[in-house]
């Protein structure tokens, strides 16, 4: 996924924009202004494009390195580094705040959490952390002999990097072989490595460029994993390696010749079978290869020609799916494995615009489904003789989904659980007594008081007439009337729902007189999987209205006034913020862009990256249409911009981020420098070593979250 967001139709659009440009920046509050020491200034160099009879002009587009993925032009570097050492000269004399508020951070976190364990092939597995250490350790136990043993130690790992992360591993059948991938530069593009358990010693076999995951076949003999295109970060084929050959010689299981098209693996809940999807957008192509029968032809169950979502899982012979290709919120379908075509495809529960279906597990004797209904988060159980029955779960809005059933054949279901106001809780659901057993509540060693908070969800109308959902969250003793701020996020694309879900991060904004609000905007399902159509091409502007609107709705109730609101997104999010930016800088008091997917058009024209051709059928294709080209110029924040007054902004990114590109960021904060008339804060911060996920350890990401709370704080005039 890219991350992105957009707005309802152009010319409205446009014509909101027109008329916020002439609103005066909120006086009440006054803002963060630029420091003393002299703002970075890119220099404009002229460039021109002609698209459909268009002319693009794009004086930053230098920006973007002609090399990358290899950035090494000197001037691109010099900007970088000029624009970080204007962010150290903020983060300077605040360094007592964000010392402070990196150890409450530290403080909210167990530093020796551990997993709740789970069963497999006869061992006891776990992870857990050390005291002090960034990284997971993880370890098996015998079951027979009781012996406990690491297994694999990622904080080894990582001591000679300054940046890791683990992509994925797997245990053979056989119990003796462990297989991972690692990455160092937060590129996404992993090595492969063989460890023999029982002896420690690695074996000669090393796989590059893999896209992260990677599975033994049930013989312990062959791997599967998805190899990367040499240079690009874009799935060419998934592979079959044989162990104790050269990758060279490993067999191409399936490969995807259409750029528009991802492509990646995966296993049913049976261990039977793997798992070949292709995906772009709403279609899904599933092959499927038996696991103890990899090398064979892929047999397909879902062409793309068909032209619908869904996900496959198996049991007990039969192939179990969820697919919208009756009903948008999805019916699940079942078939023989020995005749699984689709006109045999036996529906057991249709489709329902009340009920929508996101997922599902298959166990022995039962089916475990995830579900939403009217934005509520459901566990169904239902077994194969029909009969099902809903998880009661303590609270009225609330985030639960599947957690680690790793057997097969188990009389229960692992869930996760948590809600604004709740920590982290995994249960176990007994089916038998149908009862929920707290298996580990999320440790707060600095002390939580449940207590203390209270969390709402209440609808705002948006301008279309659309209630959206929101939910909210604050201290004991908050006003609803207007005199305290609040932190508003949202993400709105891909189908990806922000669930109403815990954070100790959040609870330092909390303690200090804030209500944070999640605004569950169009874009996402929350709503279902038309709220998610309803987001995207031609109506993608209905995502930015509805947050825009949210915001205004907390106005109108009393809980913040105009001008005294934060904003923060992520990727697609930092795209909203962008857009919220521009479409009412006056509502906010300061926005963090998180790696925003802000240069919309000029990315969508650009077919050499990995991820532009698969988003095209969720932003448009602007090469090929005239009218994708002006909807996405409409409202793509970079090529919006406009001399006026912005609220005080932070914006981040990695420069080996192949999701959202170091220049996005960069181009942004370029532009808005050259163009913007006051004097408000202006920073951006790049991970000169990482990519989209920045630091990689657990301490390495608090403190990036640190720096930017303080942003926030600062912008609100809070020092302490």
């Amino acid at each position: 996924m890219r991350h992105t967001l957009l707005f309802a139709l152009p010319v409205a659009m446009l014509a909101a924009c027109s008329n916020v440009k002439e609103a005066p920046m909120e006086e009440s509050f006054p803002r963060i202004k630029q420091l003393e020491t002299p703002a970075p200034s890119a220099p404009k160099v002229e460039y021109t494009a002609q698209y459909h009879g268009r002319t693009l002009s794009d004086p930053y587009h230098w920006l973007k390195d002609q090399g990358y993925p290899v950035v090494d032009d000197q001037p691109v570097l010099d900007y970088l580094t000029a624009e970080n050492d204007y962010f150290q000269k903020f983060l300077e004399p605040n360094k007592a705040l964000t010392d402070t508020i990196f150890e409450e951070f530290k403080g909210r976190t167990n530093e020796e959490e551990s997993s709740v364990p789970w069963i497999e092939n006869g061992y006891e597995y776990r992870w857990y952390y050390r005291e002090g250490e960034e990284y997971r350790t993880r370890s098996r136990k015998n079951l027979e002999t009781g012996e406990e043993q690491v297994f694999l130690d990622e904080t080894e790992l990582a001591k000679d990097y300054d940046y890791f992360t683990l992509g994925g591993y797997d245990i053979s059948p056989d119990k003796r072989f462990l297989v991972y991938s690692f990455n160092t530069d937060g590129a996404e593009r992993y090595l492969v490595r063989i460890k023999d358990i029982e002896t420690g010693e690695y074996l000669e076999d090393e796989l590059t460029d893999v896209q992260g995951g990677v599975a033994f076949s049930a013989d312990s003999q062959h791997l599967v994993y998805s190899k990367l295109r040499e240079g690009q970060w874009k799935t060419e084929s998934v592979n079959l390696h044989k162990i104790g050959t050269a990758q060279s010689e490993d067999k191409v299981l399936i490969a995807e010749k259409d750029d528009g098209f991802f492509l990646g693996f995966g296993m049913t809940s049976d261990d039977e079978y793997f798992l070949l999807v292709s995906s772009q957008g709403e279609v899904q192509e599933v092959h499927v290869v038996p696991a103890k029968d990899p090398g064979a032809t892929p047999l397909q169950l879902v062409s793309r020609e068909q032209g619908f979502s869904n996900s496959v899982d198996h049991a007990n012979g039969k192939f179990y799916i969820l697919a919208n290709d009756t009903h948008k919120n999805f019916r699940l379908a079942s078939v023989s494995n020995e005749s699984p075509e689709y006109e045999k495809w036996e529906t057991l529960i249709e489709g329902s615009d009340q009920l929508y279906l996101l997922g599902m597990q298959t166990f022995k004797n039962f089916i475990a489904l995830h579900a939403r209904e009217n934005g509520i988060e459901q566990i169904r159980i239902r077994d194969y003789s029909g009969e099902s029955h809903d998880v009661k779960f303590p609270e009225p809005v609330y985030s639960a989904s599947l957690g680690i059933n790793s057997q097969f054949d188990q009389d229960f279901v692992r869930i996760n659980y948590e809600s604004m106001v709740t920590p982290d809780t995994v249960y176990d659901y007994d089916l038998s007594s149908k009862t929920l057993d707290t298996r580990k509540v999320q440790v707060i060693p600095s002390g939580y008081d449940k207590s203390m908070y209270v969390t709402e969800r209440k609808m705002a109308p948006a301008r279309d007439g659309v209630e959206v959902p929101v939910s909210i969250v604050y201290k004991k003793g908050f006003k609803k009337d207007g005199s305290q701020p609040v932190m508003l996020y949202a993400y709105g694309a891909y189908g990806a729902t922000v669930d109403p879900s815990f954070s100790t991060l959040r609870l330092s904004l909390l303690d200090r007189g804030f209500a944070f609000a999640i605004a569950h905007v169009r874009g996402s399902d929350m709503m279902g999987y038309q709220w998610y159509l309803d987001g995207k091409l031609e109506k993608r502007t209905n995502t930015f209205n509805d947050f825009v609107d949210v915001a205004k709705y907390l106005i109108k109730e009393n809980y913040v006034q105009a001008g005294n609101i934060s904003i923060s997104g992520r990727s697609a999010g930092g795209e909203l913020m962008g857009a919220a930016v521009i479409q009412a800088p006056e509502l906010w008091r300061s926005v963090i862009l998180g790696v925003p997917f802000v240069d919309v058009l000029n990315t969508m024209l650009d077919d050499t990256l990995p991820l532009t051709p698969p988003e095209w059928k969720e932003w448009g294709n602007p090469i090929e249409s005239a009218e994708a080209y002006d909807l996405l110029e409409s409202y793509s924040p970079y090529d919006n911009i406009v001399a006026r007054e912005y609220p005080p902004m932070l914006s981040t990114g990695g420069i080996n981020d192949p999701r959202v590109t170091y220049w996005e960021p960069a181009k942004w904060s370029a532009k808005m420098r050259e163009m913007k008339t006051d004097d408000n804060l202006l920073l951006m911060r790049i991970n000169m070593g990482a990519g989209h996920f920045a630091n990689s350890g657990r301490y390495g990401r608090l403190r990036d979250y640190a720096e930017e709370f303080t942003f926030t704080l600062k912008a609100h005039g809070i020092d302490k």
